[in-house]
């Protein structure tokens, strides 16, 4: 396995306490990725709930989307001030706080103040665990990356049954995910209890002891903004992926918005799948090939989403659109970091995240003029352009010339 650069002067762990930030960090993507999941699959049944539409959806999607992204920068600097171990763990709390408060929302305004509280906390405890992921890939000196996200996505892939199983549980029609949400919430912070005693605190590292040609702060590589556009366009075919695939499923196949959730479990459980194998691929194949590979397999589910109403082959679809776009993300944030560093990395994730969050609103505009399947041409646009730029110098990892 390939060594990590380095962004930012060495933190001193022990090999026990390497091992431990490892497994914390697993931890706290996980839970991340649990309550988005819930939150996620439970668009169809809140839709019913407050009696909106597709625009609503879209409103509230970007509501948390803009909330995420003014967070971040929050986040960034607790983050650099302090450590990312507290922001990362206290942004959860108040994340699950968000999801009781979606559970038990009257009406639509109500939910729109959910939405805020859900973004805001999100995009502080994404900086703060990428951080501490960061860390943990310094003090082992080993890519890891990969398996947080695959982490991430299994957690996402558990919130979607919550929401499948409660919806069955209450007889499937028109399935309120009231209990799903607090389901999730009560094991995000039961989870996150347990992480509070588990995830070391990061030894202090003196500013007189970083290296001062790490302190240097060289232009922005050409390369760097190609890639940024490349997550913009990865960011936006996730982000449609996770927010819209089970409205997707219900209204297209005609199904109960409990079965609409398995739009989202086959677009988790092909991600999970992708990036705990992403490790091993990236050693047999290289960075560049995963990518090139991933982008047209998005594409390829895109394609059968827009084209078909058989539930059976519009799931293949969104399993071929999570294995797809699982392949990407960890590989274009790992070749930021080789080519710029810290630097480097935080500008191709602000791309990133920017599309990620903002494009399930767009979806939803789009939806509430052209439906649902029209809108999803949009993203299988942006998968096309996604593939074409693979083929650019943006791949070219300089750990692997």
């Amino acid at each position: 396995m390939e060594p990590m650069p380095t962004t930012a002067p060495s933190t001193t762990f022990t090999s026990d306490q390497s091992h431990a930030l490892i497994r914390a960090v697993l931890g706290i993507f996980g839970v991340n990725g649990i309550m988005m999941g819930a939150w996620g699959g439970s668009m169809p049944g809140l839709r019913e709930r407050v009696h909106t539409d597709a625009s609503g959806i879209g409103v509230l999607l970007l509501l948390s989307g803009a909330s995420a992204i003014v967070a971040m920068q929050v986040g960034g600097r607790i983050a650099d001030r302090s450590t990312p171990r507290l922001p990362a763990l206290v942004s959860g709390v108040t994340m699950a706080l968000g999801l009781l408060v979606v559970a038990v929302a009257p009406n639509y305004a109500t939910l729109l103040v959910a939405a805020m509280l859900i973004g805001s906390s999100n995009g502080v405890m994404d900086v703060a665990m990428n951080a501490l992921g960061v860390d943990a890939e310094q003090a082992s000196r080993r890519a890891v990356m990969s398996r947080f996200h695959a982490f991430f996505s299994l957690g996402g892939f558990v919130g979607a049954l919550f929401v499948m199983g409660f919806a069955r549980w209450q007889g499937g029609h028109d399935a309120d995910p009231r209990w799903a949400l607090v389901a999730a919430a009560a094991a995000a912070s039961v989870g996150l209890a347990a992480l509070f005693a588990l995830t070391p605190r990061a030894p202090h590292v003196e500013e007189s002891d970083a290296d001062p040609a790490n302190t240097a702060r060289p232009s922005i590589p050409a390369q760097a903004w190609l890639l940024g556009v490349m997550a913009l366009f990865f960011g936006f075919t996730e982000g449609t992926a996770i927010d819209w695939a089970s409205i997707h499923v219900t209204d297209v196949a005609h199904v109960d918005p409990g079965v609409g959730a398995a739009g989202l479990v086959c677009v988790s459980a092909t991600m999970v799948v992708i990036r705990l194998l992403g490790d091993s691929l990236v050693a047999r194949f290289g960075r560049a090939a995963v990518v090139r590979f991933g982008a047209p397999v998005a594409v390829a589910g895109f394609g059968v989403v827009i084209t078909t109403s058989s539930l059976p082959l519009i799931l293949v679809g969104w399993l071929l659109v999570g294995l797809g776009v699982g392949m990407i993300a960890p590989q274009i944030y790992a070749i930021a970091g080789h080519i710029g560093g810290g630097r480097v990395l935080a500008i191709v994730t602000a791309f990133g995240y920017t599309a990620f969050l903002a494009g399930p609103g767009i979806i939803g505009f789009l939806s509430n003029h052209f439906g649902i399947q029209r809108a999803m041409i949009l993203p299988f646009v942006a998968g096309l352009l996604l593939t074409a730029l693979t083929f650019t110098a943006a791949l070219r990892d300089p750990q692997e010339s």
